[in-house]
Formats: structure tokens, C-alpha cells, sequence
């Protein structure tokens, strides 16, 4: 990865996109420039989809993220796009320990819980985490800024909607971003 340029990004962090140009506030998606996922991350894919719950796991989008404690490195608590990028968020922990913080924000009234609530992950390196159901679309995740105690490099894969598939209304743009996506020749954008 470090063979490729790092850019900077928000937070302190730097990040190497293999993914289309989009414009989630206008919901456009441009081919452009998007050349694929990195070969280097062929052999990985196909050995995550042997996985039961990644079964049929085909990702259009790879994001590289290097977090330093230098540089006060952190993402806030946020929900990933759900327009373009389907139900599962898959990120393999690369270099050091570090903890992703889940955090619901109403709480679990239905429990007796009212206020905010926060449950802290621990992400031993080289482990593979799975964000889907209620963890994608009910809470946020971040990695605090005291969490980052020593470089940390991520890999963030996305896969597409339901509107993205076959019988969806953006179905032929799907099926030419996996197709770019899935060739494994790409450089970051």
C-alpha cells in the first residue's frame, strides 16, 4: 500500500480510494477514472467470500485509511452511505490494536436505556470486522482519537445496493462498476 501516494484526508487521517466518483448529496455516480479495486486485494476478496456471512460478497469499492496519533487521527461517529453502498461494510485492521466505538444515540428505550449509549469493539490487528443490520443502519461508529496509539492502516470494502443489482432501477451501472471493480487492475483515484 505505502507504494501507492497516501492523501490526505479529513481528521488527520490519509487515504487511498479505489471506488467511483460520487456525489452522494446529487446521488450521481461517474465511471471516470475508477480502474478497479488494487490487485493486491484479489486474493483477499475471493478468500472473504468463502466466508458464510460474506457469501456473494462483491465489493465496488476499496478505501485505504492510515490513521497516526501524530497527526491526531480519528473518523467521528457516522453512518456509511446507504443510496450507493449495500447492507454490508467490511474493514480489515492492519498494523495495531485500535478500538471502533459503536454509539446509539437514542438510546434503548425499550430496555430502560434513554441516554446515548457507547460500546467499545476491540479491533486486534490483522482482525476482519463485518458492519451489517442493525449495526449499519441504526449505529454510528467512529475510532476515537484516544484510541489511535501507533500507526494503523485500514481496508474498507463496500458493496452496492439493492439499486445497483440486477432488477434494480441503476442496474446497468452496477453491473459496469463491479465489472471495472472486480478486474483487481485499479489505482488509487
Amino acid at each position: 500500500m505505502d507504494q501507492d501516494a497516501w492523501n490526505p484526508s479529513q481528521s488527520g487521517r490519509r487515504k487511498q480510494d479505489f471506488g467511483p466518483k460520487v456525489n452522494f448529496k446529487k446521488r450521481k455516480v461517474r465511471v471516470g477514472g475508477f480502474s478497479g479495486l488494487p490487485s493486491l486485494s484479489k486474493e483477499l476478496v475471493l478468500r472473504m467470500q468463502q466466508e458464510p456471512c460474506l457469501s456473494g460478497f462483491q465489493p465496488v469499492e476499496q478505501c485505504n485509511l492510515d490513521y497516526n496519533p501524530q497527526r491526531g487521527s480519528a473518523i467521528d461517529p457516522h453512518f456509511d452511505d446507504s443510496w450507493l453502498w449495500g447492507e454490508r461494510l467490511v474493514t480489515i485492521n492492519m498494523l495495531s490494536d485500535t478500538t471502533l466505538t459503536m454509539s446509539l444515540e437514542q438510546g434503548l428505550p425499550e430496555l430502560g436505556l434513554s441516554e446515548e449509549i457507547h460500546v467499545a469493539v476491540r479491533l486486534p490487528r490483522r482482525c476482519l470486522v463485518v458492519v451489517y443490520g442493525e449495526a449499519r443502519h441504526r449505529w454510528k461508529h467512529a475510532i476515537r482519537r484516544q484510541d489511535i496509539h501507533k500507526r494503523r492502516v485500514c481496508s474498507t470494502y463496500r458493496e452496492l445496493s439493492a439499486e445497483f443489482l440486477p432488477g434494480g432501477q441503476q442496474a446497468e451501472l452496477g453491473a459496469q462498476l463491479l465489472k471495472i471493480a472486480l478486474d483487481f487492475k485499479g489505482i488509487p483515484i
